[in-house]
């Protein structure tokens, strides 16, 4: 188990990265050139890889979801290069995580047709005070905040 949480954690500063250098060539190329490159880089290093392992995949076996996960995957990365310099690595990140812990919190009740747990709707409340704290610091200390925002 400690295997799987040590590799979500090493994704978790590799996506972190990747933001980061999709939003510079973002900001010199453009979101959507910069999202090309994303994905022709990845594909000649997954190509590379799959030919080290000796594996061919089958793509006439692959689901049609498969295929809708390349295109929500392109529509992520530009979407991101196109935001992620305009909002921050802080806030770009932090909404991210946000819409994929409700989207994920809203699928699961939907496909189990259950009201969420406990847990899950204090994790759902903890998130939200979580996109909303920045906001009442401002209203408690506009001057601190304000700077600090500007400065960010």
């Amino acid at each position: 188990m400690i295997l799987y949480v040590l590799l979500a954690l090493l994704n978790g500063l590799i996506i972190g990265t990747s933001r980061a250098v999709n939003g510079q060539l973002s900001t010199r190329i453009g979101p959507f050139r910069a999202s090309v490159w994303n994905h022709v880089v990845g594909f000649a290093f997954l190509s590379v890889v799959l030919l080290a392992l000796h594996s061919r995949p089958d793509a006439h076996s692959a689901p049609v979801a498969a295929y809708l996960g390349g295109v929500f995957g392109a529509l992520f990365v530009a979407v991101n290069s196109h935001v992620f310099p305009r909002l921050g690595a802080m806030n770009a990140s932090l909404l991210v995580i946000s819409g994929q812990v409700l989207s994920a919190v809203t699928i699961d009740c939907v496909n189990q047709r259950t009201v969420p747990s406990g847990p899950r709707i204090l994790g759902v409340v903890l998130v939200l005070l979580g996109l909303a704290l920045p906001r009442l610091k401002a209203r408690i200390r506009p001057e601190e905040t304000k700077e600090r925002l500007t400065n960010s």
